[in-house]
C-alpha cells in the first residue's frame, strides 16, 4: 500500500469517527456542530490531495464531486427554508457528499433515506430517541412534531460510503 493510499484510509477512518460523533451528538441534542461539518471538509481536502498524489483523484472528478456538494446543499438549504430539515443536516449531508461524489451519490442518498426512514418509524412507534422534551404529550401528534434527529441517518450513509471507498482502494 502506497503512502498516499495509507493517507486515503486514514482519512476515510476520520471521516467515520466525525460521522459517529456528528450523529450521536445529533440524536442526543438536536444539534450537529458547524465545526463537525467543517472537520469533515478538511479531511476531504488531504483526502483528496493524497488521490491526487496517487493518481485516483482528477481534477474533472474533484470539480464534478464539488458540484454535487453544491447542489445537494441548495436543494438542502431549500429543505431548511422549508422546515423538513435543519441546518446542521444540511451542512453534514453536503460534506460527507464530498467523499461519495458522483459515483456514490445515489447510494449515500438512499441508505440515508432509508436510515432516516427506520428513524421516523421507531419515533412513530413511541421509541425514545432524539432529546426529551417537556411538552411531550405521548401522542402520535407530538410524536411527529418533535422533530427528527437525522444526524445518525446520515451517519449510515456516510459510514457506507466510506466502507465502499476503502473496497476501491
Amino acid at each position: 500500500m502506497s503512502l498516499f493510499a495509507l493517507l486515503q484510509a486514514g482519512c476515510l477512518f476520520v471521516f467515520a469517527l466525525l460521522l459517529v460523533w456528528a450523529g450521536w451528538r445529533d440524536l442526543r441534542s438536536m444539534r450537529i456542530a458547524n465545526r463537525l461539518s467543517l472537520a469533515v471538509v478538511a479531511t476531504f481536502v488531504v483526502w483528496a490531495i493524497a488521490g491526487f498524489g496517487s493518481g485516483r483523484m482528477t481534477l474533472e472528478g474533484l470539480a464534478a464531486t464539488m458540484l454535487c456538494a453544491i447542489a445537494l446543499f441548495g436543494v438542502g438549504a431549500l429543505a431548511f427554508a422549508a422546515g423538513v430539515l435543519g441546518g446542521g443536516d444540511v451542512k453534514l449531508l453536503a460534506a460527507a457528499t464530498l467523499f461519495a461524489g458522483p459515483a456514490q451519490l445515489l447510494d449515500f442518498l438512499t441508505v440515508t433515506a432509508l436510515a432516516g426512514g427506520v428513524l421516523a418509524l421507531a419515533i412513530l412507534a413511541g421509541a425514545p430517541i432524539g432529546p426529551a422534551l417537556p411538552d411531550r404529550d405521548g401522542t402520535l401528534r407530538a410524536r411527529l412534531r418533535s422533530g427528527l434527529p437525522y444526524g445518525p441517518a446520515i451517519a449510515i450513509g456516510g459510514l457506507w460510503v466510506a466502507v465502499a471507498q476503502t473496497m476501491t482502494m
